[in-house]
């Protein structure tokens, strides 16, 4: 995630910043320009177009819009900061329109994870449009093919919300945004990590190989390498959870709980290249240099870390920023960032993920993001979120 630059000011602000804290004008991302602009609301219509602001930027207005509709999420509680695109007749973002069901919205705490989970949920879109995997929402139930996910709540006396990938449709327990409970389910879990991005770098993965590999004879390479899905799922979990993973997973496995179904080892694998492509590209486009005996990392090559090979990649790109953001952790009293080994074996495997995404990417039909079916200019309505609300 590179630095952006409020257009107004030409203050450096973060991908979640609604608002310049230098100048006070209000934010918005807007996704088909890789931009952070600057924007004046109008008081009277603050789910009208909103004027774009260009002072700090270059002289060269042309292909500039003067002015952007926002998403229709832009009001609490999720503060959403994406805008829509010129000629975007949607209501909401290309993030947010994703999103099919979010828990009741009279409690205010999940407003606050609905919240959370959206902002990580724009950082992953964002690197799925980098890598030319731009997901679309469902057009219906059994549209495999396109996302939907379920952000519900565990309700009293209610059955278990479990976090999971079928068709398509990703299911997150909300309660996952808690912190104290998040890391509760981690050190009880023995995880050394556990995050809201994570997880959906996790699910997404099932969701990609699903999309794009599941009946290709890619498949046949997925099987030689990670194991045959075909195995049964169910009873591969229950031996996982009953007797733990192998005592030799760190030597073919980038988790624990990849060694428990090669679906699991996919999307694991999946996550943690996703994981590795993003940290690589703020290093990089925050100018980030290593002099150290161990850092062999030219920044300048790696603009574009999809691009690179895996092993460049991780030998030579991430593994010196990772020594040193745990050396820099430690001087700090916290944990490692990036308490992970990557033997041979996983290099490997993340090497298959990579090579077969950047071939689906090549061969896929869709060049951006449809707008939501029966979609409307948000002029012609009012604002609420898209997504169902389910009541306690």
């Amino acid at each position: 995630m590179r630095p952006w630059r409020c257009t107004r000011c030409g203050l450096i602000v973060y991908f979640e910043n609604t608002a310049c804290s230098r100048c006070g004008a209000r934010l918005g991302f807007v996704p088909g320009r890789r931009e952070m602009v600057a924007f004046d609301p109008p008081q009277d219509d603050p789910a009208g177009a909103w004027p774009c602001r260009w002072d700090a930027a270059d002289g060269n207005d042309a292909g500039r819009p003067s002015a952007l509709r926002p998403c229709a999420n832009h009001v609490d509680p999720v503060n959403c900061n994406w805008m829509l695109d010129d000629g975007d007749p949607a209501l909401q973002c290309r993030s947010c329109r994703l999103t099919a069901v979010v828990p009741d919205l009279g409690k205010p705490e999940n407003g606050r994870h609905w919240a959370a989970i959206e902002r990580a949920k724009r950082r992953l879109v964002l690197t799925l449009d980098d890598l030319g995997l731009a997901p679309r929402p469902k057009r219906a139930p059994d549209d495999r093919d396109g996302l939907a996910f379920h952000l519900l709540e565990a309700l009293p006396g209610g059955p278990p919300v479990m976090t999971g990938h079928e068709d398509g449709r990703i299911t997150l327990n909300v309660a996952e945004a808690d912190d104290l409970q998040r890391e509760t389910i981690r050190v009880s879990m023995g995880e050394p990590v556990r995050t809201l991005l994570g997880h959906l770098r996790h699910e997404i993965g099932h969701h990609l190989q699903q999309r794009w590999l599941e009946d290709t004879p890619a498949m046949d390479e997925c099987r030689a390498v990670f194991g045959d899905e075909r195995a049964s799922y169910d009873a591969a979990l229950a031996t996982y959870y009953a007797q733990g993973a192998p005592p030799d997973w760190p030597q073919r496995h980038v988790s624990a709980y990849a060694s428990a179904h090669p679906w699991e080892d996919w999307a694991e694998t999946c996550a943690h290249l996703l994981l590795v492509v993003d940290a690589v590209h703020t290093a990089s486009a925050w100018g980030l240099r290593l002099e150290g005996p161990a850092a062999r990392t030219d920044t300048s090559a790696a603009a574009e870390p999809a691009a690179l090979p895996v092993e460049d990649l991780v030998l030579q790109h991430w593994l010196p920023v990772a020594q040193f953001l745990n050396a820099m952790n430690r001087s700090l009293g916290l944990p490692d960032a990036y308490p992970f080994l990557l033997p041979p074996t996983v290099l490997q495997k993340m090497g298959l993920v990579h090579r077969l995404l950047r071939e689906a990417a090549a061969r896929r039909p869709e060049t951006s993001p449809p707008a939501e079916p029966g979609a409307q200019p948000a002029a012609d309505a009012p604002a609420p979120p898209a997504a169902d609300i389910v009541a306690a």
